[in-house]
């Protein structure tokens, strides 16, 4: 938690690429929301599940994909998927 306070006195944010369609990519902002950004207005080679790192210092701006973090939230959501499959019945289903 002090380190996210310290991004956020930094001017250091993160934005999730939600998905990409033609030359928009949407991205997830901190608060849940959404919005469309320009891919040109993007790091080169993003793909959907990546982190955006943005730092804002005194009027600059520099976006970069933060590969750490999007490496530590794929690997989170494999190991939810995978409690979740551990937990699934064998065999048929009946209803």
């Amino acid at each position: 938690m002090a380190s996210e306070q310290q991004h956020e006195e930094l001017g250091i944010s993160h934005v999730i690429i939600d998905g990409i369609e033609g030359k928009v990519a949407r991205v997830e902002l901190p608060d849940g929301t959404t919005e469309d950004w320009r891919l040109s207005s993007l790091p080169k080679g993003i793909k959907e599940g990546d982190v955006i790192q943005i730092d804002v210092q005194g009027g600059d701006v520099d976006i970069e994909i933060d590969h750490d973090e999007t490496d530590r939230r794929h690997a989170l959501g494999q190991r939810q998927l995978d409690s979740l499959n551990a937990k699934a019945p064998d065999g048929d289903i009946d209803l």
